[in-house]
């Protein structure tokens, strides 16, 4: 079968041609129908990411496609069952081998494309929000990177669970995205005072930062007391310090 694989760290993957064997127990084999494609990806393409596979690799983290082949143990799917599933690696091919435990079966109303794109980005948040931050109806929440793709979800599920969403944004085309997204208020990512804008629309409670850098220290300085800091990512590529008795004021 074709696969885009990675041979060398920071090269471009190449279309190859590779073996899959059969699904192993408690796997599911799928024909790949969509391959959703994440900033973990690229990080693993120039060997920063957290997991370091051994090379060469098959690139693609979530997919959505068919099922083909049961492995031993398998229960609970079907031969031609429309799923969706996360294996860390494998996605971006003609086929994979994923654990059914990591596989869902589609609703009729999601086609592979939204599948293939949902599961990461709104898990994610979905996690955080709900989860790890136990947002509240009627919460303020803080979403930086509020155009990119965990960004808008964060936007999208906040506003669903009855907060009140800031969000910001670079530029006035990805304001406009995140204000179609749901939130309330917007603020431009290069304003020179994000705490003030912040505290002036009454502080936050929950801050949801992807983006890292000094936008997290001022964030975090317009939180109240009792607020929530998730840790997302760091897409600015700076990872922020935070001095300890801040942690400390706001409790």
């Amino acid at each position: 079968m074709k696969a885009f694989q990675l041979a060398e760290i920071g090269q471009a993957p190449t279309l190859t041609e590779v073996d899959l064997p059969p699904p192993g127990p408690g796997e599911l084999a799928v024909a790949v129908a969509a391959c959703g494609l994440n900033f973990a990806d690229l990080l693993m393409i120039e060997g920063k990411y957290q997991e370091k596979p051994a090379l060469p690799f098959t690139l693609g983290m979530e997919i959505a496609g068919t099922v083909t082949a049961l492995g031993a143990g398998v229960t609970g799917f079907a031969l031609g069952d429309r799923i969706a599933g996360f294996g860390g690696l494998g996605g971006l091919a003609e086929r994979a081998n994923l654990p059914a435990a990591r596989c869902l079966k589609l609703p009729d109303g999601m086609d592979f494309r939204q599948a293939a794109a949902f599961q990461i980005a709104y898990g994610t948040s979905h996690l955080a929000l709900d989860h790890k931050a136990r947002l509240q109806p009627g919460e303020t929440l803080f979403v930086t990177g509020a155009a990119g793709g965990v960004g808008l979800t964060a936007v999208e599920i906040g506003r669903r669970m009855g907060a009140r969403v800031i969000a910001s944004a670079r530029g006035a085309e990805r304001m406009e995205t995140a204000r179609a997204a749901g939130a309330h208020e917007v603020i431009d990512s290069d304003a020179p005072d994000l705490r003030g804008a912040l505290k002036a629309l009454g502080g936050v409670d929950v801050v949801y930062d992807a983006v890292g850098g000094p936008a997290l220290l001022e964030a975090l300085r317009a939180t109240r007391p009792e607020g929530r800091l998730l840790v997302i990512g760091f897409a600015g590529g700076e990872v922020p310090q935070l001095p300890a008795n801040l942690l400390l004021v706001k409790n």
